[in-house]
């Protein structure tokens, strides 16, 4: 069976676990996605925050956190979340990829980076699930990145799959003075992409293009003017290719920001 798959709006650096104002809706999502869905007996998390040339897996007994951020206040270099890996699941994601033609690496000195224990941390704030980190590809390329993806389909219905990113990644528009045009942007490239991952009268066929040719979107480069927050979407479809169960939407730092969710099927 395929596992269960969420796609999250992390939010910037640590923001979401300091109180931040422009965070609080995100934060109340999250708690409230981790509330609805099952709760898995592991997960694999596809962070944005780390690109390798091919697949790479972080194997740690335990793990450490990398603070891939800078100046923010000394809390957040003193977050915790002390999560244990899951060395089944590791050699299940291998296999899934070997099986797919995919090689895979292992890092055990790299801890998990913001992308991993901040909405973690959000959502099973116990860190009693156990958790694995699984990169995105340098190249950036859409197909390859839903072909990780199906790599990871047979993982079975005890697991969660979380690509972790953002639906809207203009580092500079969330701190621009103009927001009009910018909000009606983000709006377009939201709704082009609810319509992507969730509407149901589209087929496959046609979702796939969609997701191949994603750069044909309404504003994409607005949205994305690098698309490594929005690659784990990508991952997340190729999993279950399929129009997705459940849409959560929220304002993030005064943007548009989506989230979508796939049942175990």
């Amino acid at each position: 069976m395929k596992p269960e798959v969420l796609y999250i709006s992390h939010g910037g650096g640590p923001l979401p676990l300091l109180g931040d104002e422009g965070h609080q809706e995100m934060v109340a999502t999250l708690k409230h996605i981790a509330q609805t869905i099952p709760k898995p007996e592991s997960i694999v998390v596809v962070s944005a925050h780390w690109e390798t040339q091919s697949p790479m897996l972080i194997n740690n007994e335990s793990h450490s956190l990398l603070y891939d951020y800078y100046g923010f206040p000394e809390a957040s270099y003193q977050i915790q979340y002390p999560a244990t890996g899951d060395q089944q699941l590791v050699e299940a994601i291998q296999s899934g990829l070997t099986h797919k033609g995919l090689s895979v690496g292992f890092e055990a000195k790299r801890g998990l980076d913001h992308g991993v224990f901040v909405p973690l941390k959000i959502m099973y704030p116990n860190a009693d699930i156990p958790a694995v980190q699984l990169s995105i590809l340098k190249r950036l390329d859409p197909a390859e990145h839903i072909a990780l993806g199906q790599a990871l389909s047979e993982l079975g219905e005890k697991v969660l799959v979380i690509g972790s990113g953002f639906s809207f990644h203009n580092m500079r528009e969330f701190f621009a003075p103009e927001k009009e045009v910018a909000n009606r942007k983000n709006q377009a490239f939201e709704d082009w992409l609810v319509c992507t991952c969730y509407a149901s009268d589209i087929t496959e066929n046609e979702r796939m293009e969609r997701f191949l040719n994603w750069e044909q979107a309404p504003f994409a480069r607005f949205c994305h003017p690098r698309e490594e927050h929005l690659m784990p979407l990508h991952v997340c479809y190729g999993v279950q290719q399929r129009a997705a169960d459940a849409y959560f939407s929220a304002k993030i730092l005064g943007k548009k920001a989506g989230m979508f969710y796939w049942r175990a099927h």
